[in-house]
């Protein structure tokens, strides 16, 4: 199993939903225009708005490293400016991805069974 599962969980700040929405359409953008192996990006709300899952699925560990670079720096910086961010991976992430998302502190799940 190749494919790399992931799961963003973003905390908006108070006040900031708009700004949060804001930079949201930017990273679906650059998903849309620039990334080659994301099969699933989808963003989910909150009742309230006051947290948003994104749900992701990327072909393999080049691709997740494609997407992080095509959002780059600006991009995150931004998104972490506006909320608190928590991510889980699902599969088996190379070692060059798991070195890139040291940062982060994900969680990591190597798969036990699957239909």
């Amino acid at each position: 199993m190749s494919e790399i599962q992931v799961t963003a969980r973003l905390r908006i700040h108070d006040g900031k939903l708009e700004e949060f929405k804001d930079v949201a359409e930017k990273c679906m953008e650059s998903v849309r225009t620039k990334d080659t192996g994301t099969l699933q990006y989808d963003w989910f709300f909150n009742a309230d708005h006051t947290e948003c899952v994104v749900r992701e699925t990327y072909r393999d560990s080049e691709a997740v490293l494609e997407h992080m670079a095509n959002l780059g720096g600006e991009l995150m910086e931004a998104l972490l400016g506006v909320c608190d961010l928590e991510v889980e991976f699902f599969g088996a992430p190379s070692e060059e991805l798991l070195e890139a998302l040291s940062g982060f502190g994900p969680g990591v799940y190597s798969a036990y069974q699957s239909i």
